[in-house]
């Protein structure tokens, strides 16, 4: 039986990815901040689908919570997937934060990606199998609206998966790795966040479910970088090829019709 390790397990797309790999038969760790939500969505999980779960509470903003994970990552079962799901955004932009939120985001999206994937790929490397999956964003390919140091965050998940996808290290062990890169997704996110939701319009919000099952399709294909949707990966493939100065424009148009 494969055991699957989930960052930010009990909300949003980490709990759909839970869903998705129970029904599959996997052992889970799932991991959040909060013992109760952990322990509740196991008990959920092992109701609906008969699924034993591990829960691991821990701040992955912190070096204690890193370190808590990154020694399950070394343990038996030996985690067969990673899915560093966890990470936070801010509503307000970057001057209205201030520099310890701001780090506080780089601690949790950037500094526990790094370190979570060091530690599975260590164990991954001896036993010559494995897969990562590190959730990113459309976001992190282009110039953004959101003001914040978000999808410069993200923008560093991409760049980190696709560089480590490639090297000898991870292809010659067999080990896969892809980065999602979801648009708009109705999950708690946005709540959380504080950021509003009356934003795109409908057509342009994807659902947590199918995302998933893009993204582990494609992990399970070898594709590196997996974009759900034919409307996002037409945005990435603009954001990726068109002038940059057109980019910029359209993402301050967007950014104007958010904070009318």
């Amino acid at each position: 039986m494969p055991t699957a390790l989930i960052t930010g397990a009990t909300a949003g797309l980490g709990r759909s990815f839970a869903e998705a790999l129970a029904r599959e038969g996997h052992r889970l760790v799932l991991v959040a901040r909060s013992e109760t939500a952990l322990k509740e969505t196991a008990d959920e999980l092992r109701a609906s689908y008969g699924t034993e779960s591990e829960v691991l509470a821990a701040d992955l903003a912190t070096d204690e919570g890193c370190a808590a994970v990154c020694s399950r990552l070394g343990a038996e079962p030996a985690v067969d997937l990673l899915v560093n799901n966890a990470g936070i955004g801010y509503e307000r932009p970057f001057l209205n934060n201030g520099p310890r939120a701001e780090e506080r985001l780089l601690d949790l999206n950037v500094r526990a990606v790094l370190r979570l994937t060091e530690a599975a790929l260590t164990a991954m490397t001896a036993r010559r199998r494995g897969q990562v999956l590190n959730v990113a964003s459309v976001a992190g390919i282009g110039p953004s609206w959101l003001s914040s140091t978000y999808p410069a965050s993200k923008a560093w998940v991409i760049s980190f998966t696709e560089s480590l996808a490639w090297s000898r290290q991870v292809r010659d062990a067999g080990i896969r790795m892809t980065a999602l890169l979801p648009g708009y997704t109705r999950t708690e996110f946005h709540r959380r966040a504080g950021i509003p939701t009356t934003f795109p319009p409908p057509w342009l919000w994807l659902d947590a479910d199918q995302v998933v099952r893009t993204a582990l399709r494609d992990l399970r294909r070898g594709k590196v970088v997996s974009v759900p949707s034919l409307r996002y990966k037409a945005a990435t493939w603009a954001l990726r090829h068109l002038p940059r100065p057109l980019t910029r424009q359209g993402a301050w148009d967007i950014s104007a019709h958010q904070h009318r």
